[in-house]
């Protein structure tokens, strides 16, 4: 099952709406630029893999229901679509990259596409290929990074970088199941992830519904099952990982420091596509979110109405604190991954 698609019959964008998870697993369709910018922002889809593959999808859509008939007036609209889609969520890097890269092909391959269907056709074809690699990168980012893993291992994780935060298999996950696949015993614990529980919301529902072993944990336990010996590695995924840092959901620096106390090996998962190796840690914009994502859990109010709140999407941790970033082009350790 993939997380994103193009429904080539309705002319739409096909997704998992996350948001229902796990109470109920409902596909939706996205026909219009700002119900995907709502669903980018409301984490109806999410995952810096799955967000490469709705840039592009949402840049092939903007060219379906462009109006234009001319391909200069075509090209017009794509690229302002563009810049609405790259702009709803600023710390990951995959939704612009994906954007980019369709635009790019409307852009390079000018002189052939001379007619609007010409670049319908190519647009689309360009997403559909980023959706399809995922998958690829993903399975082999996944058998490459098994290979850190042993018979009998027990893994921590946070946040959800599984099957659903890409097009399919997934990132942290995918190494999970690729050793799994080879016939590892593994055991996952799954932070919670608060404040919008994607651990216990989504990744808890993918392991379950692949049969792998998963034990639920408040994101404040993390310390206590490590020093437990519980835990024998953790794995993460990435939404940027820049010169000096990586950027993934807010508490994994937190996860990082544990795991480097306790001398247990932490593992940052993420494709090639994720890192933005021009930047440094300090000219990274992080999002920040609706406070009362904090102040209430599932409309009902755990803190006074006007309590200020600090929720940033994201946190960085410094590759100080990385034991190795697994890519499907292979696995980078320190001094390795500063010459990326």
């Amino acid at each position: 099952m993939k997380t994103i698609w193009w429904d080539q019959d309705e002319k739409a964008i096909g997704m998992i709406d996350q948001t229902r998870l796990p109470a109920e697993l409902v596909m939706i369709k996205v026909k219009t630029i700002e119900y995907l910018c709502e669903a980018i922002l409301s984490l109806r889809v999410r995952g810096a893999p799955a967000l490469g593959a709705a840039g592009a999808y949402g840049v092939a859509l903007a060219a379906e229901i462009s109006s234009s008939s001319s391909p200069d007036g075509l090209r017009q609209d794509i690229q302002k679509a563009g810049e609405i889609i790259r702009t709803s969520r600023p710390t990951a890097v995959n939704l612009s990259w994906g954007v980019d890269r369709v635009l790019k092909v409307a852009e390079a391959q000018a002189e052939d596409l001379d007619s609007v269907d010409a670049i319908k056709d190519a647009v689309l074809d360009e997403a559909d290929q980023i959706a399809q690699e995922d998958i690829e990168v993903n399975k082999a980012l996944g058998d490459i990074g098994a290979t850190l893993l042993e018979d009998g291992d027990a893994v921590l994780t946070h946040c959800n970088a599984g099957r659903l935060a890409c097009v399919g298999w997934g990132t942290a996950l995918g190494v999970i199941r690729s050793a799994v696949a080879q016939g590892k015993d593994i055991q996952v614990y799954a932070c919670e992830t608060r404040p919008l529980n994607q651990g216990s919301r989504l990744t808890a529902w993918e392991l379950m519904e692949d049969g792998i072993s998963v034990t639920l944990i408040c994101d404040n336990m993390s310390g206590m099952v490590m020093r437990q010996g519980l835990v024998d590695k953790v794995i993460v995924g990435a939404d940027r990982i820049t010169k000096d840092a990586v950027f993934n959901k807010i508490g994994t620096y937190t996860h990082s420091v544990l795991a480097h106390e306790h001398g247990i090996p932490f593992y940052v998962a993420a494709p090639i596509s994720t890192f933005d190796l021009e930047r440094r840690e300090t000219e990274v914009e992080v999002e920040e979110r609706d406070p009362d994502e904090v102040r209430r859990v599932g409309g009902k109010l755990l803190a006074p109405a006007g309590v200020k709140v600090y929720n940033p999407a994201f946190d960085a941790t410094p590759l100080d604190k990385v034991s190795a970033i697994i890519t499907e082009k292979g696995i980078f350790r320190s001094p390795e991954m500063f010459w990326l």
